[in-house]
This record gives C-alpha cells, sequence and structure tokens, in this order.
C-alpha cells in the first residue's frame, strides 16, 4: 500500500497532487448544495437572479472535474486545471462581495475575504510552485 502511494505521489508530483485536493474539494462543494432539499442561497442573490442555485452549485462540480483531471496532465498543459479551480471562488466570492456593497449581505464581505485568501490565493500559490524543485530531504536520507 506504501509503495502504491509513493508511486501515485511520483506521478502526480506536488502540482498534480494539489491539483487532486482542490478538484476534489470543489466537487465535494457543488455536491453539497445540489444535494440539499433546500440550499440557502443568502448572499447569492446576483447570481440567483440568473439560475438557480443548483445551476451555480454545478459550476463547482464541472470546475472540480476539470481540475482533479488536470492533475494527471504534464506540467503546463495542467494550468486549465489551476484556471479551471479559480473560477467557481471567483464568481461566488464577487456575488458575495457585491451582496456586501449593496447592504443587503454585510456577512459577504468577510465570506469575499475567505474565498479571496483561502481559495483564490492558495490556488494562486499552488499553481506558481516550481514541480523540478528538490523537497527537503530528512536526515537519514541525505547522500
Amino acid at each position: 500500500m506504501r509503495a502504491a502511494a509513493r508511486r501515485l505521489g511520483q506521478r502526480l508530483g506536488r502540482r498534480g497532487a494539489a491539483l487532486v485536493l482542490l478538484g476534489t474539494g470543489k466537487v465535494c462543494f457543488g455536491l453539497g448544495y445540489i444535494l440539499s432539499p433546500a440550499p440557502n442561497p443568502q448572499g447569492l442573490e446576483a447570481l440567483t437572479r440568473w439560475a438557480d442555485l443548483r445551476c451555480w452549485a454545478s459550476l463547482w462540480v464541472v470546475c472540480g472535474a476539470v481540475t482533479f483531471g488536470s492533475a494527471w496532465l504534464r506540467i503546463g498543459r495542467d494550468r486549465w486545471g489551476f484556471i479551471a479551480a479559480l473560477v467557481p471562488p471567483f464568481v461566488w466570492g464577487s456575488a458575495f462581495l457585491w451582496g456586501a456593497a449593496a447592504g443587503d449581505f454585510p456577512r459577504g464581505l468577510a465570506i469575499f475575504g475567505w474565498y479571496a485568501t483561502s481559495h483564490v490565493g492558495m490556488i494562486l500559490w499552488a499553481a506558481s510552485v516550481p514541480e523540478y524543485e528538490m523537497p527537503h530531504l530528512a536526515r537519514g536520507e541525505r547522500p
């Protein structure tokens, strides 16, 4: 089991591992809204004017699947996974910012900040991680 995990880690690399985690998280988040009997659209009125909240949640699922699938591509071709990962938090974060600016949902400013830092910021950081950089070696592994 450990050898299989090591091979998978080598196959994915650091960027691929980040894409797998990001993609899986986005699919799970979207499915949470899609499968909910009555999802709460509070703060997302800017989006629900155009389509049902489950439709917007499907954006998370589709972009998450693209992100996950891009984990298996070579460096350079994986950029579409990082771009797809940016779309849902950017769209939803913008809706929360709009709700806060309009005065309809004051808490939207905090949620926008959360999306901007823990989603968009982390995705941009992960996209900038060079795959070729050598990881830190433990004391017993040094030559």
